[in-house]
């Protein structure tokens, strides 16, 4: 306790440090505030039926993502999701079109002018994106729910719910990147980490409630807690986890110096995909859900079959497809051949390894060989909430249990505290931990 106190004192010391902490935690405030301000021309008190829909499927993913600004038809409704959206296909360009690719390889600007296409496309979904989300408000809220639109003024409601829409998606966008230059921390990784932790405390009284009522009482929920306790430590191997592949660079005597002749390391991470392949599988399980209302009974009966998000082969097509994705996302994020030239270029080269063709050879089989069992852990990672619904978990506690938004915050606070940490070993003091330095998710981008 002595040691956490005199940790606290020593970040409190470093005035850099308590600056960017205090504009974070305040940044992140106005975001909370504005995650529960109405859209104008919608009655706050007849909510439930909006609520109702978002506790679960493709809803409920949305819902916590926006820190349940989604099913309070706030003006952050859409949250942060089309920037993400526009950043993984930006991603994805600068992988198949050369422009993009010349973008990335420019450094600074480069990155700029891809931020700034990024922002331009966020707004364009986010326009997309709002005219639908109005729409489900329209079918899942009475009339009486529109004074706007019982009064006659329906194009003025719709112009308005478009424009503040987007407007709040431009705004919290904005907000994630203060954080990140004036903060601490990734900013929209931070933001989308506020949403998830904002529903916990809520999930776990909910949980609380029904020990209570029903079986197993205090045990069964400290039992519940020392498993995600282990959930989550499992999380953080699959985060860090990495294969260091030795690098050994020329020797080289300029004048009366020596440069190079050290060894360093290459670190391969076990999951280099984040946690995209479950992006991925979660958008393609809910697309037999979109032909449901058909009256064909095959198709009747495959809809039933995968909205039952605790059956056997939704979790096995759910695990099949993450695994497929991983190979996938890692095969277009790793790049062994633009490594080995790297390398090369460098002086540096594998010991035991010829430079060139060889040495990208030799990285594409590691990460092939890394890849599946990273790929098995991450799909066992997220059908663990499956797992906890059997156990006869609350849907919203088990979603803790594993996912995208256990991913997510394991991620984002290691990132943080990194960061951290770095500030303080900067000034000489001693960092987080007794022993050993916290790693965050290092050869990966944070946002995703």
């Amino acid at each position: 306790m002595k040691e956490l106190i005199q940790t606290l004192k020593n970040i409190y010391k470093i005035e850099d440090l308590r600056n960017r902490i205090l504009t974070t935690l305040g940044l992140i405030l106005i975001y909370r505030i504005g995650s529960f301000v109405v859209l104008p021309g919608v009655d706050p008190g007849q909510l439930e039926n909006l609520q109702s829909q978002t506790s679960g499927g493709i809803m409920s993913l949305l819902n916590m993502f926006s820190g349940g600004a989604f099913a309070n038809a706030s003006i952050f409704a859409l949250g942060i999701m089309p920037y993400i959206s526009a950043s993984i296909v930006i991603q994805l360009l600068a992988m198949a079109v050369p422009y993009f690719h010349r973008l990335q390889r420019e450094g600074e600007s480069g990155r700029k002018k891809m931020n700034q296409i990024t922002r331009y496309l966020t707004i364009f979904i986010t326009a997309g994106q709002a005219p639908g989300y109005i729409a489900n408000l329209r079918t899942q809220l009475p009339t009486s729910a529109f004074p706007l639109i019982e009064s006659g003024n329906e194009i003025m409601f719709w112009t308005s719910s478009i424009v503040i829409l987007v407007a709040g998606t431009i705004f919290v966008m904005w907000l994630g990147e203060r954080i990140t230059d004036k903060g601490i921390g990734n900013g929209i990784s931070l933001l989308i980490m506020v949403g998830i932790i904002a529903r916990l405390p809520f999930a776990l009284l909910a949980e609380f409630g029904n020990r209570m009522e029903g079986t197993g009482g205090l045990v069964a929920l400290l039992i519940e807690i020392v498993v995600l306790f282990l959930v989550f430590v499992g999380s953080i191997l699959l985060v860090q986890g990495t294969r260091r592949i030795p690098v050994q660079y020329a020797k080289r005597i300029v004048g009366n110096k020596q440069y190079g002749g050290v060894r360093q390391y290459i670190p391969l991470k076990i999951n280099a995909a984040g946690v995209m392949p479950i992006i991925f599988a979660q958008a393609l399980m809910f697309i037999p859900l979109m032909f449901g209302s058909f009256q064909s009974q095959s198709l009747t009966g495959i809809a039933a079959t995968f909205s039952d998000v605790t059956g056997f082969w939704y979790n096995f097509v759910f695990a099949l497809l993450i695994i497929v994705f991983t190979y996938f996302y890692t095969a277009i994020t790793v790049n062994p051949n633009q490594m080995a030239e790297d390398m090369k270029k460098n002086g540096g080269f594998i010991p035991g390894v010829k430079p060139g063709r060889k040495t990208a050879e030799f990285i594409d089989t590691i990460m092939s060989r890394i890849t599946l069992p990273g790929s098995i852990f991450l799909a066992l990672v997220a059908i663990m909430p499956a797992f906890a619904m059997i156990a006869g978990i609350n849907n919203q506690f088990a979603q803790f249990f594993g996912g995208t938004s256990l991913l997510i915050l394991v991620g984002v606070v290691l990132d943080t505290l990194q960061q951290i940490e770095s500030h303080l070993l900067m000034r000489h003091y001693d960092g987080l931990m007794k022993s050993g330095r916290i790693k965050g998710r290092t050869g990966q981008a944070a946002t995703v």
